[in-house]
């Protein structure tokens, strides 16, 4: 079994586990739990915690030999507690029997399931699946704008009154934008006729011919049922290629049959559905 080294990354220090993501996401939806933009959307709180493995015999070896960074231990896996869940994502390569076991410090009582990471004894959670939805590229017609400075409190307060008890704002909205991942961010906005704020999507960029991830998505409760969303999908989504990604992804629980007909209606197809490893037992 491989031996792990687990560093605890401030946002200020994640540039390394997100240039790992981005060299481990596919030209398609992602198979594991994590893309850039997961980091880059937790990156709008200051005191974000993210983890990166690394191969610890490699480490030593980079140690004693001290005098390149060619010596230094490639990234084995990149994760996060999202409250009670720990989302990890992994090399192709990596030992998932390893990592588990590592990752038994984090899942104390309470956090009690994990997103792309099996735990030997745990079970997969097969009442609310998470659906994966892709967009291929194609013909794009939408009102929506790019968010810039001045519609960052229009972008918040949609995003407050899509989200019950959201505390996101203005402040975070800096944050994240000046993270390590906030260049990677690509932001749309949508309004009424009358110019109210009425939908807003961000979108994150995985690389060039990569696949890039809507997170999140929101629609202002006073303005729904007229395509606001939809619109601010297919800009985000639009935005994403013009960049260079080869599709986008986009993901919701199965029970959230809203945001499933508004990804169909922006021209996003199910490609597969995603289970969270739960705790025996778990209340």
């Amino acid at each position: 079994m491989a031996s792990l080294a687990r560093h605890r990354l401030s946002p200020a220090d994640t540039g390394p586990a997100l240039r790992a993501l981005r060299a481990w996401t596919p030209p398609d939806a992602p198979a594991g739990s994590l893309h850039p933009g997961d980091v880059g959307w937790l990156l709008r709180l200051d005191d974000a915690t993210v983890y990166l493995w690394t191969d610890a015999r490699a480490e030593v070896r980079a140690e004693v030999r001290a005098s390149s960074d060619a010596a230094k231990a490639a990234p084995v896996a990149v994760g996060f507690l999202d409250g009670p869940v720990l989302r990890v994502t992994a090399a192709p390569d990596a030992d998932l029997g390893a990592l588990a076991a590592d990752a038994e410090d984090l899942l104390v009582p309470g956090n009690d399931a994990t997103d792309g990471l099996p735990v030997p004894g745990w079970e997969p959670d097969t009442e609310e699946p998470w659906l994966v939805f892709s967009w291929t590229p194609g013909p794009v017609s939408s009102r929506a704008v790019q968010v810039t400075g001045p519609d960052a409190a229009d972008r918040v307060l949609v995003h407050r009154a899509a989200f019950a008890g959201s505390t996101f704002s203005v402040d975070h909205w800096r944050r994240m934008k000046g993270s390590p991942a906030g260049h990677l961010a690509v932001e749309t906005l949508v309004r009424t006729p009358a110019g109210d704020p009425a939908a807003a999507a961000t979108g994150w960029f995985g690389g060039t011919g990569r696949c890039g991830l809507l997170e999140p998505v929101g629609t202002h409760p006073d303005h729904r049922g007229h395509g606001y969303g939809r619109d601010a999908v297919r800009g985000a989504c639009a935005a994403l290629v013009d960049r260079g990604a080869s599709a986008v992804a986009v993901l919701t629980p199965a029970g959230n049959e809203a945001a499933a007909a508004l990804y169909r209606s922006a021209g996003f197809a199910l490609v597969r559905e995603n289970h969270d490893w739960t705790r025996p037992g778990r209340v």
